[in-house]
């Protein structure tokens, strides 16, 4: 057997020097527990994801293109257009030497490395979508395993589990890409449909409170010579006025419900001031207590 320390082996990965062993033990306790500390694959990433992003990466291509020109890059005439993301680049890659200056070489370079980077990116959401439209048209995992480069149908799921991080944020802090894992993106499928139906209740919610408040609104303004106080009452029959004939999105049929709570509110401020029931009309004060009634109620 040689020597190891002889030729300069590295030790084997449980023997300790002599600094080593003169280490506190609380040390290198603390040290093994920060080596095997493991991450939950669901916990969301802590630190922004490094992405290209959004990039007009046909001006880019005319930007290679310019620099070939420049150049006088005999074979020019036969770079692709600048949509044809691909084959320019692959028509850059074999066309670099082309470029005299090594400034030229380093910009078309970095132009490369970026546009890939972005094809990188990109490739993932399309990927993601195909093995979508596969799986919807009844493909089985078995006949994407090849297709995705893995060898069994669990390793195909969990690639394409994968896979849909690019196109997933984390719903609870939207500039945030999902982590990589399948347990990651699951979860944060899960809480994309809950949050969904939670949206979707609201709204059902607020149809529904609508169908109650619209007539009452609609009564209230009706019968407003009979409330207006030249003050807030006046002020929120106006909101109503303004809303109720295109209340029809989440925000304007809260912004009704909010409305006539107001005129009721400011209405029995004036009945509790004066001691007399409000409005100068028997109309207007029935409007006013049906308000009241329905408000009492949702």
């Amino acid at each position: 057997m040689r020597n190891a320390a002889a030729q300069g082996d590295p030790k084997p990965p449980d023997s300790l020097d002599s600094q080593n062993v003169n280490r506190a033990p609380g040390r290198l306790d603390a040290m093994a527990r920060t080596a095997h500390k493991r991450v939950d694959p669901k916990k969301p990433l802590l630190k922004p994801q490094a992405r290209i992003g959004t990039l007009n990466a046909e001006f880019l291509i005319g930007e290679l293109r310019r620099l070939h020109e420049t150049a006088e890059d005999a074979d020019i005439d036969r770079m692709p257009g600048d949509d044809e993301l691909y084959r320019a680049l692959l028509y850059c890659e074999a066309h670099a030497s082309s470029l005299k200056s090594e400034e030229a070489r380093r910009t078309a370079a970095l132009h490369r490395v970026k546009l890939w980077q972005y094809v990188r990116e990109q490739a993932d959401v399309h990927q993601a979508k195909a093995i979508a439209d596969a799986r919807a048209a009844n493909a089985e995992w078995a006949h994407l395993a090849p297709a995705l480069a893995v060898n069994t149908p669990s390793a195909a799921y969990n690639k394409a589990t994968r896979l849909r991080a690019a196109t997933l944020t984390d719903p609870f802090r939207d500039d945030q890409p999902v982590r990589r894992t399948p347990e990651a993106v699951l979860e944060a499928e899960r809480q994309v449909v809950a949050q969904a139906a939670a949206e979707r209740q609201a709204a059902a919610e607020a149809a529904r409170r609508h169908t109650l408040l619209a007539p009452v609104g609609q009564r209230l303004i009706q019968h407003r010579v009979g409330l207006d106080d030249d003050g807030e009452v006046t002020y929120w029959l106006d909101e109503i006025a303004a809303v109720l004939p295109s209340c029809q999105t989440a925000t304007q049929l809260v912004s009704l419900e909010t409305y006539v709570k107001a005129v009721v509110r400011e209405l029995r401020k004036t009945e509790r001031s004066t001691a007399r029931p409000v409005g100068a009309t028997d109309e207007a004060r029935r409007a006013y207590e049906t308000a009241a009634a329905l408000v009492q109620r949702i």
